[in-house]
């Protein structure tokens, strides 16, 4: 849905109330140049543990020397 700035000043609270119960889009105009879009807010629901798994390297013998392929690869 577009809405000239203008227009969408007039009733701001019941075009959010809109864009939170259908989930559209919302595009604002200015002059009949689109400026911003609202839209509804989607929180992560993914548990931040979970998204970490797996990302932390292990070593299982921390002082064992590095191979030269590795400085090659930290560059």
């Amino acid at each position: 849905m577009q809405i000239s700035k203008s227009r969408f000043k007039s009733r701001a609270l019941e075009h959010f109330r809109h864009v939170e119960e259908t989930g559209e889009d919302l595009i604002i105009t200015d002059h009949g140049r689109s400026t911003i879009r609202v839209t509804r807010y989607v929180p992560n629901q993914r548990d931040p543990l979970r998204m970490l798994r797996g990302t932390v390297k292990r070593y299982v013998d921390p002082e064992q020397p590095v191979a030269d392929d590795d400085w090659e690869a930290g560059r």
